[in-house]
């Protein structure tokens, strides 16, 4: 089935070097594989495995914390410009009740007295030992020069905290690098071996329900393209009818991000499937992203997984054929945070994690094979207001 749209993304044909599957037998090889390795992991690294686990999750409590301080530094910062704002137009309140005085007082002692004022301060003090009128004005006026500087400090001390988190992220990257020695490919949204074998028992038994539609019993020779029911397109649309980049592709505070945040939008509001395609992969509650789900798609005459993480609700599951105009679930990532009471420690806030990689999805999304969603810069900022809006 080819989708039919106004517009088109272009995208180069890159090949795809990693050896796939080919047929239902060696998926299953590849599962006994998986479990033979969680095995071996239990019984000879169990501790290594521990302490390495433990480290990830404490860099992905550091990510959080940092996350939340740069927030907390920002509203820190709003509330120092509006403390500013308040002081100025109390400040011109002030020299209008001390214009008033002078009217009504008509001393010229009173004047000079006025003018012989050095500072705010002082021109504050001697308008408070003059006319107790003025006494409420002097009251908000320290109330919000103290306000100001507790806010000044506040940045401050955010600040440190930023950095004091930053460094400790360097540590637990260096105590990984040497319990792990790979620390170059260290992702953090990288499923753990029980969502690994998950993955390709569900692939699995797809492939077998597959095989005994079509063949009428489970053969293990049948290849996965003669099962697969991949829709073919000629286009991608956006997965939100709006949005904007808040985070991007790349190094982020020490690990790899491996794909385009998109904020601007609610929980619940809807996902759409960004191809046609069949749901390859479901991770309910993961530690770090929460609902994932991930679609193995045909654009251009090329295999894709687009991948789709923090979901509030998912509508698929795996074996499902969508089109692209499947909901496949909603936007989450506030209440599902760990900070907020969730279970997913990777966000703070709503917004959709949203990736394309070359390839089919294996249980692995492999740094060489990500790239930019076609259509979208891999810049902060990018806005825009319709699935077709197309970034050149």
């Amino acid at each position: 089935m080819i989708i039919t749209l106004t517009f088109a993304y272009t995208i180069s044909p890159i090949p795809v070097k990693a050896k796939e599957a080919e047929t239902l037998g060696e998926l299953k090889q590849e599962l006994a594989a998986l479990k033979k390795q969680k095995a071996d992991n239990e019984a000879n690294q169990k501790n290594t495995q521990n302490q390495i686990k433990a480290k990830e999750n404490a860099i992905v409590t550091a990510e959080s914390d940092i996350s939340q301080a740069q927030s907390d530094i920002e509203t820190a910062e709003s509330n120092i410009e509006d403390s500013n704002a308040k002081l100025k137009s109390l400040t011109e309140q002030t020299k209008k009740v001390l214009e008033f005085t002078q009217q009504m007082k008509s001393k010229n002692a009173y004047v000079e007295y006025m003018s012989g004022a050095t500072s705010m301060t002082d021109l504050i003090m001697r308008i408070n030992m003059i006319e107790q009128t003025t006494e409420s004005a002097q009251n908000m006026l320290e109330e919000l020069e103290k306000l100001i500087e507790e806010n000044e400090q506040l940045k401050v001390d955010l600040q440190k905290k930023q950095q004091d988190l930053s460094a400790k992220i360097t540590s637990y990257q260096a105590k990984i690098q040497e319990l792990h020695g790979d620390l170059e490919s260290y992702d953090k949204f990288e499923l753990d071996i029980d969502s690994k074998i998950k993955v390709k028992q569900d692939q699995v038994n797809n492939y077998v329900r597959l095989s005994k539609q079509k063949f009428g019993k489970e053969v293990d020779t049948a290849t996965l393209a003669e099962l697969d029911v991949v829709a073919y397109n000629g286009n991608w649309l956006k997965p939100l009818k709006k949005g904007r980049i808040t985070s991007t592709i790349g190094s982020r505070w020490g690990s790899y991000h491996n794909a385009l945040d998109i904020g601007g939008n609610p929980e619940g509001t809807p996902i759409y499937a960004a191809a046609s395609g069949t749901v390859s992969g479901f991770i309910p509650r993961y530690k770090c992203g929460g609902n994932m789900v991930y679609i193995n798609v045909i654009v251009g005459g090329q295999k894709y997984t687009t991948y789709y993480y923090h979901l509030l609700k998912v509508n698929v599951k795996v074996g499902d054929v969508v089109n692209q105009n499947t909901i496949i679930g909603t936007v989450g990532g506030y209440s599902t945070s760990s900070s907020h009471g969730g279970y997913d420690s990777c966000t703070t806030g709503a917004h959709l994690h949203f990736g394309v990689a070359k390839g089919y999805f294996t249980g692995t999304i492999k740094r060489a094979n990500v790239i930019t969603p076609p259509g979208f810069p891999n810049r902060t900022g990018y806005t825009f207001s319709s699935r077709t809006d197309y970034y050149g």
